[in-house]
């Protein structure tokens, strides 16, 4: 049976060596839903399911290079951006965005911390994410830890969780994808708040499972090719 191609999405990542995440994922995934998926790598990562060993940032200049020459030859319906690392790195994302990408959905996925711990997103840039990217998102996707960040508050409770969503969506504007893994109990709860500000809970038994890596990524590039 043949899969129809949906749509062409951009990925703005790191790569993952280990495949699990990252832009590898990413395309994974675009390719699984039907859509053609396209990259601009921001950074190289030594990493596996134990951890990231190193990372090696993309510099600048050739960040934009990647980005020109797919916008220049064969466009796209929509933009995931996942680790971005630095300052000079979002701001060749916003200049997309303003540029070439007006007008093109754009999903963040706000990636800080991998889950083993180690720091994906410069401590002073999360500031500088929030301030300059979000307002450009139509869809931004946060794990608890990275709502809690972004908002400077603890999210405790699905309560807090919807709460949060709001929250979020009425500073930043774009729909809101809170995901509940995080949040302690057998029972997940993931939270949407629309662009239109309508808020709904969804709810599953959590997988008893260890193989979790990655599945931040997956979703977020889920969503764009849905887009």
């Amino acid at each position: 049976m043949s899969t129809a191609i949906n749509g062409r999405v951009l990925i703005i990542a790191g790569s993952d060596s280990g495949g699990g995440a990252g832009i590898q994922a990413d395309i994974k995934t675009v390719t699984a839903l039907g859509g053609y998926a396209m990259t601009a790598i921001t950074a190289l990562t030594a990493q596996n399911t134990l951890g990231v060993q190193a990372v090696h940032p993309v510099p600048r200049d050739f960040l934009d290079a990647q980005i020109r020459s797919v916008m220049d030859d064969l466009g796209t319906d929509a933009i995931k951006t996942g680790m971005l690392h630095d300052q000079d790195t979002i701001d060749g994302v916003v200049d997309l965005m303003h540029g070439a990408g007006q007008g093109i959905p754009l999903v963040v996925d706000p990636v800080m911390v991998a889950q083993s711990g180690h720091r994906l997103l410069d401590e002073q840039a999360v500031t500088y994410l929030a301030r300059r990217l979000l307002p450009c998102a139509a869809v931004m996707t946060p794990n608890r830890p990275e709502a809690e960040v972004l908002l400077g508050h603890e999210i405790a409770s699905r309560d807090a969780m919807c709460d949060a969503a709001r929250e979020l969506h009425a500073r930043w504007g774009a729909a809101v994808l809170l995901k509940g893994g995080h949040v302690d109990g057998d029972t997940v709860w993931d939270v949407l708040t629309d662009s239109q500000g309508r808020t709904r809970a969804y709810e599953h038994q959590r997988v008893d499972t260890r193989h979790t890596h990655g599945t931040g990524c997956t979703l977020a590039s889920a969503v764009a090719a849905g887009l």
